[in-house]
């Protein structure tokens, strides 16, 4: 296990239980009492948590980690949940993804399709992205139109916010959207906890001819902070096999397609 690993698994279980002893935690993750110190002190540096006297507490900040400690969680799933929603895309594609884990593992299947690379097709697909991270991997593959919007980074997940990132939208149009969220539920739709990442995937679905959402079953029936749309602009849920039946049901009722992965 890798130390970033080890601090994702940390933190999870910090986040279950809202405090946590040095020695509960080295039990737990099978280290040493002295591993676990450093982590903490490491974590709380980063403002992860609170440091308190033989152990640490939970911060309200950690519902909302940064990308890198969330890349481990449901990674098969995940990669699962790629590998079907990339196949929607057909070459010649205006594709948006805003950020996240998910939609990074669809962008890294999409640059790698075999079919993309055909002759002919220059570029193969167009990408709109909001995120850092995604534009920096894909900016090298030369079948791929990569377009950033502007707008100021968030650190928990790269995707750039405020006007300059929402005014793009009034400027292009996409065959698809295709968005990570932190919650989709029938009731709600599709909802996640910054209000100005939600402005900017409001707006890329707006200007999305379909709508695909992409979320591990962790996220299916859970609702965060802010709204991004409603569920009758969702077209397609691509998610595991882990959703209980009767939330399919009520998506689908609710006129939305769902693929498990």
């Amino acid at each position: 296990m890798t130390r970033h690993e080890r601090w994702n698994s940390l933190l999870e279980l910090l986040a279950d239980a809202g405090r946590l002893s040095v020695e509960e935690a080295s039990t737990r993750m099978n280290v040493s009492a002295a591993t676990i110190r450093r982590d903490f002190d490491q974590l709380a540096q980063q403002q992860m948590l609170t440091r308190t006297r033989g152990g640490a507490v939970a911060q309200s900040v950690s519902y909302d980690l940064p990308l890198r400690y969330k890349a481990a969680r449901h990674a098969t799933e995940k990669q699962r949940i790629a590998a079907a929603t990339a196949e929607l895309a057909k070459p010649g594609s205006i594709i948006g993804l805003n950020g996240g884990t998910t939609t990074s593992e669809v962008a890294r299947v999409l640059a790698t399709r075999a079919d993309l690379h055909a002759e002919g097709a220059s570029p193969a697909i167009t990408i709109v992205t909001n995120a850092l991270n995604i534009g920096n991997e894909l900016a090298v593959r030369p079948h791929v139109k990569i377009v950033l919007t502007g707008g100021v980074p968030r650190p928990q997940s790269y995707e750039l916010t405020g006007p300059l990132a929402t005014g793009i939208f009034d400027h292009v149009t996409l065959d698809v959207a295709i968005l990570g969220v932190n919650g989709v539920d029938a009731r709600h739709g599709a909802t996640c906890h910054n209000e100005g990442e939600a402005d900017v995937n409001r707006r890329m679905a707006e200007r999305a001819d379909k709508v695909v959402v992409v979320a591990d079953g962790s996220k299916v029936g859970h609702r965060a902070f802010a709204r991004i749309c409603d569920i009758t602009e969702i077209d397609i849920l691509v998610t595991d096999a882990k959703v209980a039946d009767e939330d399919v049901a009520a998506f689908t009722e609710a006129g939305v397609h769902v693929l498990q992965a």
